[in-house]
């Protein structure tokens, strides 16, 4: 019996682990690339036009936790490679799955649009439109910039940028021996801070947080932080877990308000932390000064909510991104306030012909578990997954919600938040249930190969028909 043929939006990390499962189980497929080759945020000076990555970055997660279980990295790596070898490995794995002759590259999806038969219909920026049985979303959610909503009262005079922009401290301004400020708290406002602060950059650098958070350290008592809850079983208790969390950055790295950062107003855990090795020394040399949130934009200054006004030449907002389909009618699907209920991040109900993978904003590395998430799409297009009803997929998603909110700050960064090691054990349960369901009901095709013999003029349905095509 004929699968059903996929099309897959995105060649980032996520993007290539959906395809290796869709190979590895026959099923057919087209990847779509805007790029000229794969690796998304993780390519430097990637040609797509959307990811863009500071020329220092390191990542934050141990290659342990962020490698795909089917394809190690090499053990000649650092602890926390910089993104060279990261790309590398990207490469490394496309190749040897012999995936590269199945991507599409420079050449995105303008439109995707759902037929009133079910089917996908495809427009690429270059050649014929397609149609498609299912349809996978792997486009990344850090490349559509968040600036400050409502913008912050006055005109800065000075040069303004987001951190997405942000490539080195010359690019795309010049930070050398300018007075700059950081406005955040999360990883890409340490990293841009710590390096302007490096001697002989920036002539003073001001840190400015909206509000307070934990800076953890990539080592603690000479193991990688990470290395050490990886072995934490996943049905301890949370509290449990957040308790000696806290306890252990508590007496291992100190309080954030003896280097002149706000006092969180969260327990550890209840916030994604931010994570940097050097942080705390550069506040402590006083190479960073610590600023509360900003008041007003006052010309060459910019006033702070304590009172003080500082002069400043440059402007660096890192406030993260907004989550964007570019291809969805706004009204079909989109994540206002970066919601998106799906379940297990991945699947809307009512729509059992979409999927989105990686969408999620782990504490951990998303790599495995978009490995997790495309296995399990195989699994499904092949017959050997059921989904649970549309009404118990609401309930868990509702379930997950309100879990989230109990447990984290209400902020757009904690809509699509998950916990590494417990998402990727439920996943897998998941499955394993799904299995049975399967195998109770004779492995049937879920999703019909009929894009084959589908013509190209299918009528596609109006904005006001995909909605009630969602709805059903």
């Amino acid at each position: 019996m004929a699968l059903p043929k996929v099309c897959v939006i995105g060649a980032g990390s996520s993007g290539i682990t959906v395809i290796k499962s869709l190979k590895e189980h026959g099923i057919p497929f087209d990847c779509y690339e805007k790029g000229s080759d794969v690796g998304g945020n993780w390519r430097y000076k990637n040609d797509n036009g959307l990811s863009n990555i500071y020329k220092s970055l390191h990542i934050n997660t141990h290659r342990d936790r962020m490698e795909y279980r089917d394809f190690p990295m090499p053990t000649n790596y650092p602890d926390y490679p910089n993104h060279e070898p990261i790309q590398q490995y990207f490469l490394s794995y496309v190749d040897h799955f012999g995936l590269r002759k199945h991507i599409q590259f420079k050449n995105g999806v303008k439109k995707a649009e759902r037929t009133e038969d079910g089917l996908w219909r495809i427009t690429p920026e270059k050649g014929p439109t397609q149609i498609y049985d299912v349809l996978v979303v792997a486009n990344g959610h850090h490349w559509s910039e968040r600036w400050p909503d409502p913008a912050f009262p006055g005109k800065f005079s000075g040069q303004t940028i987001h951190s997405h922009s942000y490539v080195d401290p010359k690019t795309p301004v010049n930070c050398e021996g300018k007075n700059v400020v950081v406005l955040g708290m999360g990883n890409s406002a340490m990293d841009i801070s710590v390096e302007l602060s490096r001697p002989g950059v920036a002539k003073k650098v001001f840190l400015s947080a909206r509000r307070g958070a934990y800076v953890i350290p990539n080592y603690l008592f000479g193991k990688p932080l990470d290395k050490l809850t990886e072995y934490t079983p996943h049905w301890v208790p949370f509290f449990i877990q957040q308790t000696l969390a806290h306890l252990l950055i508590r007496f291992g790295v100190g309080k954030m308000e003896d280097f002149g950062l706000p006092k969180p107003d969260h327990k550890f855990g209840s916030a994604h932390p931010t994570i940097s090795q050097d942080l705390l020394v550069r506040l402590g040399r006083g190479d960073i000064k610590p600023k509360p949130v900003i008041t007003e934009l006052r010309g060459k200054k910019i006033a702070f909510a304590d009172g003080t006004e500082e002069e400043a030449d440059v402007l660096i907002y890192c406030t993260g991104y907004n989550i964007k389909f570019p291809f969805f009618e706004e009204d079909f699907i989109s994540a206002p306030n970066n919601y998106i209920p799906l379940y297990y991040k991945m699947i809307k109900p009512g729509i059992n012909n979409l999927f989105f993978v990686g969408l999620m904003q782990p504490l951990g590395a998303i790599m495995p578990l978009a490995e997790c998430q495309g296995k399990w799409i195989a699994q499904y297009l092949t017959g050997n997954y059921v989904l649970p009803s549309k009404e118990e997929m609401e309930e868990s998603i509702l379930k997950d919600e309100k879990a989230m909110k109990k447990r984290y700050v209400s902020s757009t960064r904690h809509t699509i938040q998950v916990d590494y090691d417990s998402f990727l054990y439920e996943m897998k349960k998941e499955m394993e249930r799904g299995k049975k369901r399967a195998s109770k009901v004779g492995n049937h095709l879920p999703i019909e190969a009929r894009a084959m013999y589908h013509s190209e003029k299918s009528h596609v349905p109006s904005s006001r028909k995909q909605k009630q095509l969602v709805s059903k």
